[in-house]
């Protein structure tokens, strides 16, 4: 089994020591009695710039952790550019406070939220959790998260809702790779309801103990560790639960390339390169690719009798 429970690593240990002893530990109280909440995200004074007292979560990967620079200087992040460095160079013009998620389609209790809405009554806590490009690089990446299905539960979605669809903010002035047509704006992904109240699948609001930064998605991204990374849809403004299967931006843009899926499945290569092996961002070697990106004790039941070289 690949996934294991993480050992027992004070942060300033895995953490560089030149990020963890420049962060301020505070800028607005932060813990409630039950676990560790994030405080109202609209409020600038009630933010906080890191989590202290974070859960360690059994569902995380022991494998070493990728730098703080590493997963914040090389992105994938078309909104704010298509080139690597774009989206932190980019992302000061993004504005996440305040922010409010709808929340519609097939559920009883639809609405507008603010993000302290949507997370106060969750506890966060800290995943450490390999995630995959298709350009065949990859990250391990310690995420600040709670569990996607958690959240869902909370609307009661009601018999039609097969699949849940996500939509990023589109804004051509905060964000600046809208102003091109490199895609079909908003940014839309989505999941199989079963794939969404999936244990490992997470909504992300840090990384590292700290809040998320814009080129990483802020406020609120999705995390799903056994797809390829362009699942894991940034910046979400909207999560729809539908009777259909959701039309979603690379696979509306390239879907001979780009399935519905996107499970990291090294028998099925990429149009343009193979997908069977993989280069850890700062490694010089490429090592093997592994089915569902490692995950496969925990997700192939999801997909058991399914043609994977079809449903990519």
């Amino acid at each position: 089994m690949l996934i294991l429970r993480r050992t027992d690593i004070p942060p300033s240990e895995i953490t560089p020591a030149t990020v963890y002893g420049d962060r301020r530990r505070f800028l607005g109280a932060a813990l409630a009695a039950g676990g560790a909440l994030l405080l109202p995200h609209a409020a600038q004074a009630a933010l906080p710039r890191r989590f202290d007292q974070l859960a360690r979560s059994p569902l995380s990967t022991t494998e070493p952790l990728n730098s703080y620079k590493d997963i914040t200087t090389y992105n994938n992040f078309y909104e704010l550019g298509t080139g690597k460095d774009d989206p932190a160079r980019n992302a000061g013009s993004l504005k996440t406070q305040p922010w409010s998620v709808t929340i519609d389609g097939a559920v009883e209790k639809p609405g507008t939220y603010t993000l302290e809405d949507l997370l106060k009554p969750h506890a966060l806590e800290e995943r450490i959790y390999r995630l995959r490009c298709v350009e065949a690089w990859s990250m391990v990446i310690p995420w600040v998260g709670f569990p996607l299905g958690d959240l869902i539960k909370r609307f009661n979605p009601t018999s039609r809702a097969k699949y849940v669809a996500f939509t990023t903010l589109h804004d051509p002035e905060q964000m600046p790779g809208q102003r091109r047509a490199v895609l079909d704006w908003p940014y839309v992904e989505g999941l199989r309801m079963d794939e969404a109240m999936h244990p490992l699948a997470i909504l992300a609001v840090g990384l590292y103990g700290e809040v998320l930064p814009g080129q990483n998605g802020a406020p609120l991204r999705l995390v799903v560790p056994w797809k390829y990374g362009f699942k894991s849809i940034k910046s979400i403004v909207r999560i729809s639960l539908t009777e259909q299967m959701p039309p979603t931006a690379w696979n509306k843009s390239a879907p001979q390339e780009y399935g519905f899926y996107a499970n990291v499945n090294p028998a099925v290569d990429h149009p343009r390169w193979s997908q069977k092996r993989e280069r850890r961002l700062g490694e010089l070697r490429k090592r093997e690719t592994l089915p569902f990106n490692g995950y496969a004790d925990q997700v192939a039941q999801l997909y058991s009798g399914m043609d994977l070289t079809r449903w990519y």
